[in-house]
C-alpha cells in the first residue's frame, strides 16, 4: 500500500527522480511512494537518489519493460531536522 502513486511511464532521466523528489518533499516521514517507470536508468538512478536523500528503497522490480518501485520517504532514523 502506498501513500502516493507516481506514473512516470514514458519519461526519461531525470524526470522519474524529479517527480519522486517533489512527492517526497510533501509527504510525512515514513510515507511510501509507488513509482512506475520504463526508463532503464531507474535501476541506477533510484537507488542512488534514495541513498543520497536518506530514503529507503523498499522494492524495485521489473516486469517486461516496466519498473515498479516502493520508496519509504525520510525514514525516522534519517529525517531532516
Amino acid at each position: 500500500m502506498s501513500d502516493r502513486l507516481i506514473d512516470a511511464l514514458g519519461t526519461y532521466c531525470p524526470v522519474p527522480i524529479a517527480l519522486a523528489a517533489r512527492a517526497a518533499s510533501s509527504l510525512h516521514p515514513g510515507a511510501v511512494i509507488e513509482l512506475l517507470a520504463d526508463d532503464p536508468l531507474i535501476e541506477v538512478d533510484l537507488p542512488a537518489w534514495c541513498h543520497d536523500a536518506g530514503h529507503d528503497l523498499l522494492q524495485l522490480e521489473r516486469e517486461g519493460r516496466e519498473y515498479r518501485a516502493l520508496v519509504s520517504c525520510w525514514p525516522a532514523r534519517s529525517a531532516p531536522q
